[in-house]
């Protein structure tokens, strides 16, 4: 990943990120290879890899012996500050993250977003150089969800390097620049989300529902011109294809053709869950 961007991981759950995470980040040894952070060795050197970045995990893991603020004022001096700085940087962060009203609450009592934007606060006390998150968002209300979006983006604007899992794909199109797909260990794809788009060559995806014979009209609809591919997901049919004129009629004309009762249509552009979708045959929410 370069400098100053934010770097999506994904892949399905059991894909391999949080271990691969787990691994740059010293808490999983590697069984073979070598992992560098910032030109650190994560296996030879853990103590100052540790030194360069911060992690925010998918379980909550904030102190509830202390409120708030002293999260974050006992983690900064963990790290080496001394009390004035700790305290100065602790109110700042709470500035930073919304949540100077709650500074003094205990953080049982905070909800399922604040938690987690007080766990990244946490995590870049120190000014870590890269931020690892953990499906930061897994479990978040939208409401939330959108709210954390807007805080990585402002760290990120301020030069903050991050690397983010997950397998929610409009997380990934909204943040990251770059993505790596992943899935039972192996790296399948990685480039720019636009790039990746572009890959699967085809710039219009019809969903398809119907009622009977699913993978039959998938295999059906493969035979019309211009169709790239062709996946039966969530009880539907997807068709990635080159060229959008006219395609609805068509693709119904030609199920019925082909003695196929199509119930229900749509069209969008080719997204990056397609693009996993045509790499592995599989939703990347599995």
């Amino acid at each position: 990943m370069n400098e100053g961007e934010i770097f999506g991981l994904l892949g399905p759950n059991g894909a391999g990120k949080t271990t691969t995470v787990g691994m740059l980040t010293t808490r999983v040894i590697p069984t073979e290879g070598w992992a560098r952070v910032r030109g650190v060795d994560v296996v030879a050197q853990p103590t100052i890899a540790k030194q360069l970045i911060g992690v925010v995990s998918q379980s909550n893991t904030l102190d509830r012996s202390v409120n708030v603020w002293e999260n974050l004022y006992f983690h900064g001096r963990y790290f080496g500050m001394n009390a004035r700085e700790a305290h100065t940087r602790a109110d700042e962060s709470l500035e930073l993250f919304r949540l100077t009203e709650r500074a003094h609450a205990d953080v049982a009592t905070l909800s399922g977003g604040m938690a987690q934007r007080l766990m990244v606060a946490r995590a870049i006390m120190h000014r870590p150089q890269v931020l690892f998150l953990d499906e930061p968002t897994a479990g978040l209300d939208p409401q939330s969800r959108l709210a954390l979006w807007a805080i990585l983006g402002e760290l990120n604007d301020s030069g903050q390097t991050i690397l983010l899992t997950t397998h929610y794909m409009e997380e990934a199109e909204q943040l990251c620049r770059r993505v790596a797909i992943m899935d039972h260990g192996r790296l399948l794809a990685l480039d720019t989300t636009e790039a990746l788009k572009r890959s699967i060559g085809a710039d219009t995806v019809v969903t398809v529902s119907s009622d009977e014979r699913l993978d039959e009209l998938a295999r059906h609809i493969e035979g019309m011109e211009k169709v790239t591919g062709v996946h039966v997901v969530d009880q539907q049919v997807r068709v990635a294809l080159s060229g959008s004129n006219g395609i609805l009629p068509r693709i119904i004309g030609y199920a019925e053709d082909g003695g196929f009762r199509v119930t229900d249509l749509s069209v969008a552009e080719p997204t990056l869950e397609m693009v996993f979708i045509t790499l592995t045959g599989k939703d990347l929410r599995e």
